[in-house]
């Protein structure tokens, strides 16, 4: 097997990995930052076992910090996201990423993008407005407005990480672990106590070790050999898969319009992909 199709593969089963989250955290029922935290601390362990292990060095700068604060914002708006909204929405709404890196390029970087990248950003925007339709109360406006905000923040990391090694990458990520334990430990003394279950234990180990520590392991080697733009079309593969896990196992299921939505922000951002946006190289790359 070649090098890129290995990476290929690697990618395809890392967004898998991904797409459990959605129905994880459904069954575990503790204060959303209280999560989030304990989640990052399994999944650092388990980067960090597995740098130790390949005897990659823990190093930091303003690059690798500003990569992992903006990974950090984007795990803490998808967990807010989940528990205020479907899963449906959160996830669909976070793969968002690629309009925001236009959206950045053009009103704060300078880059000119094409007729092509503007039409899927304005696609896309149409898709957005859908969600709102159907999720009115208080607290689902909010998840929605979380789940748009883990967009922005992913997109913010993918430019930051344009063209980094990926042992550096690695570094960012289990700076973003770490980051996201130190916000979410305070919200262990604030509220009920957290309730400790067989599922709740079960499903945050799961959620550390399988969706979130093991597929960014994947994800930073896939990224060496399998292009940015493919790593974006592949990762696909989450939003789709997202809500089907949540919706098979616990019954939950999105509104028509967020559907419709949903439909046109992946339908958008995938055939913007495959028919090359940003491919000029005037601006950051999707992924």
């Amino acid at each position: 097997m070649s090098k890129k199709n290995a990476g290929v593969l690697l990618m395809l089963l890392c967004a898998s990995m991904w797409s459990t989250g959605g129905i994880l955290m459904k069954f575990v029922p503790w204060n959303a930052m209280v999560l989030s935290g304990m989640r990052s601390l399994i999944a650092g362990i388990t980067i960090a076992v597995f740098m130790a292990i390949k005897h990659i060095p823990f190093t930091m700068d303003r690059r690798i910090f500003a990569s992992g604060a903006a990974l950090c914002c984007t795990y803490t708006f998808f967990v807010i996201a989940n528990k205020l909204t479907t899963a449906a929405n959160a996830i669909v709404l976070q793969y968002t990423a690629p309009v925001f890196i236009v959206v950045i390029g053009l009103c704060f970087m300078h880059v000119t993008f094409s007729r092509l990248d503007i039409a899927a950003v304005s696609l896309s925007l149409v898709g957005i407005s859908l969600f709102f339709f159907d999720q009115l109360t208080p607290g689902g406006i909010i998840g929605n407005i979380s789940g748009i905000a883990a967009g922005i923040s992913m997109a913010i990391m993918y430019i930051i990480n344009g063209g980094i090694e990926a042992d550096r990458r690695l570094n960012a990520i289990l700076t973003a672990q770490a980051l996201c334990f130190l916000i979410g430990i305070p919200f262990l003394f604030v509220g009920e106590p957290i309730e400790l279950t067989g599922t709740s234990v079960s499903c945050i180990l799961l959620l550390g070790v399988v969706q979130l520590g093991i597929p960014y392991i994947l994800y930073a080697k896939a990224a060496e050999s399998c292009p940015p733009l493919a790593c974006c079309l592949l990762g696909a593969v989450e939003p789709i898969l997202n809500p089907v896990w949540v919706f098979l196992i616990d019954g939950e299921h999105p509104g028509m319009m967020a559907l419709i939505g949903g439909a046109i922000v992946i339908a958008t951002i995938t055939i913007w992909s495959i028919l090359g946006g940003t491919s000029q190289g005037k601006g950051a790359s999707p992924c």
